[in-house]
C-alpha cells in the first residue's frame, strides 16, 4: 500500500515506434496515469516512453524523468522533474526502483535490464501484450523461477486501469 504522504509512482519502460498500436497505448497509459493521480517515472529515451510522458503532462500529471547523462540543461524534455544521474546504463537500477510498479511496453536490451532489476527488487510488472515485442513474452517467460513479483499483462487502457486497481495504486 502506498504511504499517504506521496502519490503512487509507475515507471514506463520500453520502446515502440510511432504509428504502432503499442505507441498509441503508451500514450493512453500516460494520460490514464495522470488522470488517476499517479506520478509517471520515465527516461523519455524511446518514442513510447516519451509520448507517455508528454500525454501525462498534457493531462496535468507529474512526470519524473531519470536520464542517463549528467546534463541538467536538456531542452524540450517532457517532465516536471529532471534527474540527470550521469550513470549511463546504470540508471536502469534507478528506473527499476523508482516505481511502485513498472509498465513494460515492447522493449529491447535496456528494457530487459530494467525488468530484471525490477523483478529482483520485487516490483510488480505490467507488460503490454498483443502488440508484439518482448513484453508480449514476459508473463510466460519471467526473468527466473522465483516468482518475485506479480506479472499482470494488459492490452488496453481499461485493462491497465483494472491492473492498477488490483495493485492498490488506484482506489476503486
Amino acid at each position: 500500500m502506498i504511504p499517504k504522504t506521496r502519490a503512487p509512482q509507475v515507471c514506463i519502460l520500453g520502446s515502440a515506434e510511432p504509428g504502432s498500436r503499442a505507441f498509441a497505448l503508451a500514450a493512453a497509459a500516460g494520460e490514464l496515469l495522470a488522470r488517476r493521480g499517479i506520478t509517471v517515472v520515465s527516461g523519455c529515451g524511446s518514442p513510447a516512453t516519451r509520448v507517455a510522458a508528454e500525454r501525462a503532462l498534457a493531462a496535468g500529471g507529474t512526470v519524473v524523468s531519470i536520464v542517463p547523462t549528467d546534463d541538467i540543461g536538456l531542452k524540450d524534455w517532457p517532465c516536471t522533474v529532471l534527474i540527470p544521474c550521469g550513470m549511463g546504463d546504470a540508471r536502469n537500477l534507478l528506473m527499476a526502483l523508482a516505481g511502485d510498479a513498472c509498465l513494460v511496453i515492447g522493449g529491447r536490451a535496456g528494457t530487459k535490464s530494467e525488468v530484471c532489476l525490477a523483478w529482483l527488487h520485487r516490483r510488480p510488472l505490467l507488460p503490454l501484450t498483443g502488440c508484439g515485442g518482448w513484453s508480449d513474452q514476459l508473463e510466460r517467460d519471467p526473468p527466473d523461477e522465483r516468482k518475485n513479483s506479480p506479472i499482470l499483462p494488459w492490452g488496453s487502457a481499461a485493462e491497465l486501469e483494472a491492473r492498477l486497481t488490483q495493485l492498490g495504486l488506484i482506489r476503486a
